[in-house]
Formats: structure tokens, C-alpha cells, sequence
């Protein structure tokens, strides 16, 4: 039998290394088939579709962080005991794959074209046999829980089978057409691309205008380039342009039909610099006056704008550009010169004809080929589409009437907005790598159109469309196409529609939107009941992650030196949703020390345990053993309630808290003096080892390493045959709300609020730490909870038991002493020959401006509308008991000011 201790040391080391833990751990859990739902269960399951991966990538912050909330999320859930599926995959990446591909050729002097298409894609599939591993692999590293043996890739047989079961339906439906309409055009790639491939960038470039000769008829131009193209024009009107190479494309000149400037030459045509072209002017709402010279060149070919415009003005549309972006036949005397090129050589001209009026500086956004590097072209070009609106309007109804909901909801009125003005979805890629556009064309012109299951066309003549399908296309399909549709399989029945699509808020609309479109119009239902939306990994200055800036941080970095669970916590508890997260170097190495107290913790409780009798059921005998398990319940219920509300960052945190400063730093110190009597021995032992056995439950989602391996430490001696194999097994703990007591709470706070006070004196009067001190402590109606914690604030603040005095009254206050105050309890520390009475005064004050301020705040809470009525009665009432003890602080603050003859 395969178990945990296999490779584990018998005994913990003094420190936690991440690196001899992490690898064997997930082998171990990979091995057991923890990962893999149930093939039989009564309750519904909780399913997550990963974002797909490129095939050809390497991990980066935006995959931990994701795979840090899905895997948080996956645990949790699976913890619950519900079935639980977090379904892995990669996408094949059209573009990325098959750039890296060209280069290989490269490399060995040959082309693709050279080689062609076959031997290409035969060549593609081999390296993506060899190198597709390394990113399944690099999320392991991070601890992803997925089922593995559910791995997905969007050109598998399935999937493909998908694919085409899809674009057939939609043809069918009239949802899918071929036609012209305006794409972004890369260069270098020679294909159309997604919005999300083109990043856009701020760039200083030039704002030429230029002159345009008004036809007439006694008015004919010469020849171009000779200087004198335009003698004997009469009337102009001037046009302002960043892109003059496109003027040979031009259809029209537009003007705002309200600009008092041009209103008179609505109608007229002028003469197009370099080609002679008659083009109308028109008017039309899109020309701004207050924009350049008010008058605009309308190249519907060439810009999405002028497109629309042509649209409404049948203008004509002319391509004066070709794939590679040199100019065409249609460009006249520039035809076969670079686009740049031509602009150089058509400005030399426009200034040699007298046409070109000036130049002025500007600044605009320009739109890179993310992965061509080049300015993208915005080009009129015959591509396949998708009609997007009935699909907008399915997943719009999906939203607006609650059958899916967004975290966070801000981020509803952006889908909206982008789904109200979506316009037709260009699909076809002109690669070679992806899912082969499924339509083939007859030598009469016919397309033909087959059905998933149809064999592909044959016959003289008969060839199939070159184009391969958009990559998003295939992604779109990806929440049910990797469980088996368009079939009725047995996971489509158990696991679809699934639960939370959890990504970056920045593919909101060019993927999580077209999920919903495919999965409500394919398969009837809404993909996922949730979107979870993550924000960006920036620097720790919140500079964007990148190469230029040389500030890009690599996850197995930082896993190789704090561990894996290191990253995973600092990502899961520094952001909310939707709200980038600055990675900050610091934080990473502060979680680093929370596993490493972690570790420490488990070690001393390890050495508190009696081997031969496991702790039973905490009965709590102290007032510390009720504080910390209510402090433990309260925990369970607040991390609950956060982690239901998607809130994983304060639910992270709250446990961090719990453990260190609260389980660490004061129950562990109070068991150590408890232990020291035999009576509390055996409580404090099922005290400690309950709560932190359950402490470990709580935080495994998000550290799963170092709390699978100290809990298998801490379980192993009392293992049962119903003891899980693993935690990721166990139960999620859940709260016991009549372990819960605010008054212990509010008990403890004050013997901790009372040894936290001492020994911030004794730092302040620089005590050292050894020297016992004595203390006379004023504690009233307080006197019987205070005696009765004598011990444990006579070790914990260094008090010399028998120069402690405990009493409900005193006569008179001793000369000389530092005071704290506490409500209505009083310490005074006679440090003989350390007081110092302006220091001894100055901190009162402070201590009383800190207890006006809580007043205020208090009070101001507790005024605010509506606070009183809404809250619940609890919240009410603590805000209203914590108002009164810090006015009775302030006026025993005020009294022993007064006692040293200061007012205030």
C-alpha cells in the first residue's frame, strides 16, 4: 500500500524545507488518485474547467495566480465532501505553435511554404509531443489538484469532433457566413488576429494635413511628381491623417454637416492627390470639428471607422494593400512598396505638388501584433464570421436574470456594455496549425458543409477551405467540449453545467463572453452558475510584468527558494477580487516564515502529546483552553462565510492570524505554564491538538504542502482505520456555535490587554527580559477573574509571584510607579529608581489620546443612521460595553494624571 510515511523521515526536522517536501508529496497524491472525483454521488458536484494553458508556454504569475484560486477553491470543496472535478487542459495556440515551428525551420533553412502544409503539421505535432509537457508540469510544481486523467488539449479527437459538431450547427442556423468586413491584419504573420492579440501602445507620430484640389472644370491636374500636379486649382479643402500611405484607398471626405466651415461644399468632389480618383464630400455626424481640420479622409478599406461610414454612404471600398503589407496595383505609383516606405515617398511628393500644408506633433494609441511585433493593419478582408447578437442576447439573459452571477459585480455593467455593442466575430486564421476550417468548395463555386460524423468531401475539383478556425473558437466550447459533447456522455450528465469559471478580468470579454454565448445557444444552459474574476500580478511598484522593464518575476524562481506554498499564500491573501495585486518580494518571504512557524508549532505539540493516549474531545479547563477553542469556532464560521462570499484573501489572512497571533503567541505560551500542572495536563493536550488539527484543515486550500506534511505528523500516532489518508480528504471543519463566548472572550482580552501593557513598559523602561518585576494590580469587580489568572500573568509578564498583589482596592496609589489602565482594573510597577516622571506622564497622555480616539470612533459608529436598527444585537452591544470600558479608561487615565498634579 502506497502511504504517506513511505519516504517521509521519522521524525520532523528542525526546519521546513519546502524543496525535500513539495515533489513527493504531489507524486504521492498523484499516485492515489486524490484528485479524481467519484464515479457515483448523491449530492450535487463542484466542477472547475482550467483555463487552458498554451501548449507552448512556461509558467508565469498570471498562471499561479490562477491556478492558486482554482486549486484553493478545488480543496475546499473537495474537503466539504463534495464530488469535486478541477478539469485540466492546454490550448494548442495557434499563432504562438506555429511561430515556434517557423523558427525551427528557419534554423534549418527551409520554410514552411517550402515544405508544405502536411509535412508541417507532421513536423508540429513532434514538437509539441516533445516540449507540450513542461506547463502540465510547472503546474504541478504549484500544487494544482486537477484530474489528470481528464487532461484535455483543443486538437484532440473529442475536441476536434467538437469543433465541428459546433461550426456545422451554427452554419446551419445561419449563424456563421463568409463576407468582408473589417479585421486586424498582421504583417508579419499574415493573418487576421483577436482583438487580444493586438496590445496597444502610447507613440509620438506625426498629424499631417493635406490639401485636396475642389473638381472643376476648368481645372485639370498634370502630371504626378512633376510639381506642377495641382497648378491652376482654384479651391481646396485640407484633411489631417496619421496614416497619409492610405490616401490612394480613399472613397470619400467627410464633414460634420453642422461645421459652418464646409457646409457649402456638401456634395462638391475633389481630385485624390497621386491617383486623380473623383471622391465625394459628404456629411456625416463621425467628423469632428474640433478634431484636426474638421474635414476627414474616408477610407472605409482601411479603418473601422471609415468603414462604418462607408457602410452608411455605399461608399466604395478599395484595398490598396497586400498581405504583407506593400501596396497593391491600387495604389498607383506606389504599388509594391512598403506601407512605411510609400508614406516617406508620398510625403516627398505631397510637398513637392504644394499639397502638403504641415506636420504636427501627436500623440496616440497605436495597436502592436502581440506576437508578430509589428503595426497592425486594420484591413477589409474576406474572412469567416459569426453573427454575434442572438448568441450576445442568450448570454446576456444568462446574467440579467441571475442564472450566472460575476465577482465582483462591477464588472456586470462592462459585460454588459461589451455584449450590448458586440459586433460579428471574425473566426478564420490564415495558419496552418488549428482546427481546419470545415467547409469545402466544389469547382462550381458550392460549399459544402458536413456534420461531425460526415467524412470529409472527395472528389475531382473538390478542396477544402485553406483557413484554420480562430483559437477562441474552440476555447468557447471548452466547458463542455472536454466532457464529451455534442454526445450524451456520462461526465456531459454528471458535471455540466459546471460551477465557477474562475480567470483575469482582462479576457472577460474574449473568452468568459463567448463560453456563454457557445454554452447557451449549443447546449440550452448557462456553462457555470459563477465567473470569478482575478486581477493582474504587477510589480511591487504596480508596474506591469515585463521584458523592457526587467521586473518580470519567474514562479519557479521564487518556488525554488521559498516553496511553492510561499507563492501560493502571498497570491491568495494580497488582492481581492477583480483588484490587481503588486508582488511584493517581502510578503513572499514573510509566508515563507508562516510555514516555517507552522512547522515549529506542529514540533512543540508533537513533544506535548502522549504517544499512548490519544487526546479525546477538548473539555476546556482554564479560561484559555475556552478562549482559543471559542476563538477556533469563530474562525471556522468567519472563514466560512468568506470563503462562501469568494473572499479568499481575509479568509487567508484570518487564519494566519489565528495561528500565529493568537494559537502561537498566546495559547502555546499559556500551555507551557499549564503543563507544569498535572491536573491541566490532559486538557491541554486535546485543547492544543483539536485546535490545531483543525487549524491545519483550515488553512490546507491554501498552503497544501506544509499542512499535508505536519498533519501527517501530528495524526500519525493516533491514526485509525477512519482517519483519512490524506487532509486534502479530511473534513473541512465546520463551527460549533455553542463553543463560541463572547464573554471568555472579552475575559481574556483583558488578561491580555494586561500582560501585553506590562510588558510594553517594561520594553519601554528597558527591563531586561530575565529580571522578575513586582506588580500591584487594582482589578475591582475584576479581582476574582484576575487572582485566578495569576500564574499565567506572573510568567507571562515577568512578575516575581510573591511580589504580585491582587486586590480590589487600593488607599493610595505608590509614588514613583508606571501605570496602566485598563477599563476599570489598574497595574502599577513600582521600577524602583527607573521612573522617569515626564517620560511615566508623557505615555499616560499618549495612552489617553489613543482612548478619546476610540471613544470617538466608537461613538461615531454607534450614531451613524441606522446602525442601532440594522445591526445585529450582538454587534450593537459590543460596540456599546466597548464604549463604556474605554470611558472608564479615560477617566482612570485622567485620575492618575491628576495624581502627579497634571490636568488635562
Amino acid at each position: 500500500m502506497d502511504t504517506p510515511d513511505m519516504q517521509r523521515p521519522p521524525e520532523m526536522a528542525k526546519a521546513y524545507e519546502a524543496q525535500r517536501v513539495e515533489q513527493r508529496l504531489y507524486a504521492w497524491w498523484e499516485r492515489s488518485g486524490f484528485f479524481t472525483p467519484p464515479e457515483t454521488f448523491d449530492r450535487p458536484p463542484f466542477v472547475i474547467s482550467m483555463p487552458p494553458p498554451n501548449v507552448t508556454g512556461e509558467l508565469h504569475m498570471g498562471h499561479a495566480m490562477f491556478v492558486t484560486i482554482e486549486d484553493v477553491l478545488t480543496r475546499w470543496h473537495r474537503m466539504l465532501g463534495d464530488p469535486t472535478l478541477w478539469l485540466p487542459g492546454t490550448d494548442h495556440a495557434g499563432i504562438a505553435t506555429q511561430l515556434q515551428v517557423e523558427r525551427l525551420l528557419q534554423s534549418e533553412g527551409v520554410t514552411r511554404q517550402q515544405i508544405g502544409r502536411e509535412a508541417f503539421l507532421r513536423r508540429t505535432w513532434e514538437w509539441k509531443e516533445k516540449y507540450g509537457g513542461e506547463i502540465t508540469r510547472q503546474l504541478r510544481r504549484l500544487g494544482a489538484s486537477c484530474d489528470w486523467t481528464r487532461e484535455r488539449f483543443t486538437l484532440d479527437p473529442m475536441l476536434s469532433r467538437a469543433v465541428r459538431a459546433a461550426f456545422k450547427r451554427l452554419y446551419d442556423d445561419g449563424l456563421i457566413y463568409r463576407g468582408y468586413r473589417m479585421v486586424n491584419w498582421s504583417p508579419n504573420l499574415q493573418t487576421a488576429v483577436s482583438d487580444l492579440e493586438v496590445e496597444y501602445e502610447e507613440r509620438d507620430v506625426q498629424m499631417y494635413h493635406v490639401r485636396y484640389p475642389l473638381a472643376d472644370d476648368g481645372w485639370h491636374p498634370g502630371a504626378w511628381g512633376s510639381g506642377r500636379w495641382v497648378s491652376g486649382a482654384r479651391e481646396f479643402i485640407t484633411v489631417a491623417t496619421t496614416r497619409p500611405e492610405t490616401i490612394m484607398g480613399d472613397t470619400a471626405v467627410a464633414v460634420n454637416p453642422d461645421d459652418p466651415r464646409y457646409r457649402h461644399l456638401i456634395g462638391r468632389t475633389v481630385v485624390l492627390p497621386a491617383i486623380g480618383r473623383l471622391i465625394p464630400i459628404i456629411a456625416d455626424e463621425y467628423a469632428d470639428p474640433q478634431f484636426g481640420t474638421g474635414a476627414v479622409k474616408i477610407t472605409p478599406a482601411h479603418d473601422p471607422n471609415d468603414y462604418l461610414v462607408g457602410q452608411r454612404h455605399n461608399l466604395p471600398m478599395i484595398n490598396i494593400m497586400n498581405p504583407d503589407a506593400t501596396l497593391n496595383a491600387e495604389a498607383g505609383p506606389y504599388a509594391g512598396l512598403d506601407r512605411f516606405e510609400a508614406r516617406r515617398r508620398l510625403l516627398d511628393d505631397l510637398a513637392r505638388e504644394g499639397l502638403l500644408v504641415e506636420a504636427r506633433p501627436h500623440r496616440m494609441s497605436v495597436g502592436i501584433s502581440q506576437r508578430g511585433g509589428e503595426v497592425v493593419e486594420p484591413l477589409l478582408s474576406e474572412q469567416w464570421f459569426v453573427r454575434a447578437r442572438p448568441l450576445a442576447d442568450l448570454a446576456l439573459a444568462a446574467v440579467r436574470e441571475g442564472r450566472t452571477c460575476i465577482v465582483p459585480e462591477r464588472f456586470e455593467k462592462v459585460f454588459f456594455h461589451w455584449l450590448e455593442n458586440i459586433q460579428d466575430w471574425c473566426i478564420s486564421r490564415q495558419l496552418w496549425w488549428g482546427h481546419r476550417i470545415p467547409v469545402w468548395y466544389t469547382p462550381d463555386g458550392q460549399m459544402i458543409v458536413p456534420g461531425p460524423d460526415d467524412p470529409d468531401p472527395q472528389g475531382e475539383g473538390i478542396v477544402q477551405d485553406p483557413d484554420v478556425l480562430d483559437t477562441w473558437f474552440s476555447s468557447a466550447l471548452w466547458p463542455f467540449s472536454t466532457l464529451g459533447w455534442p454526445d450524451d456522455t456520462p461526465d456531459m450528465r454528471r458535471f455540466y453545467p459546471t460551477s465557477v469559471m474562475e480567470t483575469g478580468y482582462d479576457i472577460l470579454f474574449f473568452w468568459v463572453a463567448r463560453m456563454m454565448m457557445m454554452g447557451c445557444y449549443l447546449t440550452g444552459e448557462t456553462p457555470f452558475h459563477t465567473v470569478y474574476l482575478h486581477g493582474l500580478v504587477r510589480d511591487k511598484d504596480g508596474r506591469k510584468m515585463s521584458k523592457t522593464y526587467g521586473n518580470v518575476v519567474n514562479p519557479l524562481d521564487v518556488i525554488e527558494q521559498h516553496g511553492a506554498d510561499a507563492l501560493r499564500f502571498t497570491l491568495a491573501t494580497s488582492s481581492s477580487p477583480g483588484q490587481d495585486l503588486n508582488l511584493n518580494p517581502e510578503r513572499i518571504e514573510a509566508a515563507r516564515n508562516f510555514a516555517n512557524k507552522i512547522w515549529n508549532i506542529v514540533r512543540f505539540v508533537l513533544s506535548k502529546l502522549d504517544a499512548h493516549t490519544p487526546p479525546g474531545d477538548p473539555q476546556p479547563a482554564t479560561l484559555a483552553d475556552r478562549w482559543i477553542l471559542s476563538r477556533y469556532h469563530r474562525l471556522v464560521a468567519d472563514v466560512d462565510r468568506l470563503m462562501r462570499s469568494y473572499n479568499f484573501g481575509e479568509a487567508g489572512r484570518s487564519i494566519q492570524e489565528f495561528l500565529w497571533s493568537e494559537f502561537a503567541d498566546w495559547y502555546v505560551e499559556v500551555a507551557k505554564v499549564q503543563f507544569e500542572q498535572d491536573a491541566l495536563q490532559e486538557s491541554t493536550r486535546a485543547v492544543l491538538y483539536a485546535t490545531l488539527e483543525g487549524a491545519l484543515r483550515l488553512l490546507h486550500p491554501f498552503m497544501p504542502f506544509v499542512t499535508e506534511e505536519t498533519w501527517q505528523y501530528l495524526v500519525r500516532t493516533y491514526r485509525t482505520d477512519a482517519t483519512p489518508a490524506s487532509i486534502m480528504i479530511a473534513p473541512y471543519p465546520q463551527p460549533d456555535s455553542t463553543r463560541i463566548d463572547e464573554g471568555i472572550e472579552r475575559e481574556w482580552a483583558l488578561v491580555q490587554a494586561l500582560i501585553t501593557g506590562i510588558r510594553n513598559i517594561r520594553t519601554e523602561y528597558k527591563v531586561e527580559p530575565a529580571r522578575l518585576i513586582a506588580a500591584t494590580i487594582v482589578a475591582g469587580a475584576q479581582t476574582p477573574l484576575i487572582e485566578a489568572q495569576r500564574t499565567v500573568i506572573a510568567r507571562l509578564a515577568r512578575i516575581a509571584d510573591d511580589q504580585l498583589t491582587i486586590g480590589a482596592a487600593i488607599d493610595q496609589p505608590p509614588a514613583n510607579a508606571a501605570t496602566l489602565v485598563i477599563g476599570s482594573v489598574e497595574a502599577y510597577l513600582p521600577l524602583a529608581g527607573m521612573i522617569d516622571l515626564e517620560a511615566e506622564r508623557a505615555r499616560l497622555l499618549k495612552d489617553l489620546e489613543a482612548a478619546l480616539a476610540e471613544a470617538a470612533r466608537r461613538e461615531a459608529r454607534l450614531a451613524t443612521p441606522g446602525f442601532v436598527e440594522k445591526a445585529p444585537a450582538a454587534v450593537v452591544q459590543r460596540e456599546r460595553d466597548g464604549l463604556a470600558a474605554v470611558r472608564e479608561t479615560i477617566a482612570r487615565l485622567q485620575d492618575r494624571l491628576a495624581q502627579q498634579g497634571f490636568h488635562p
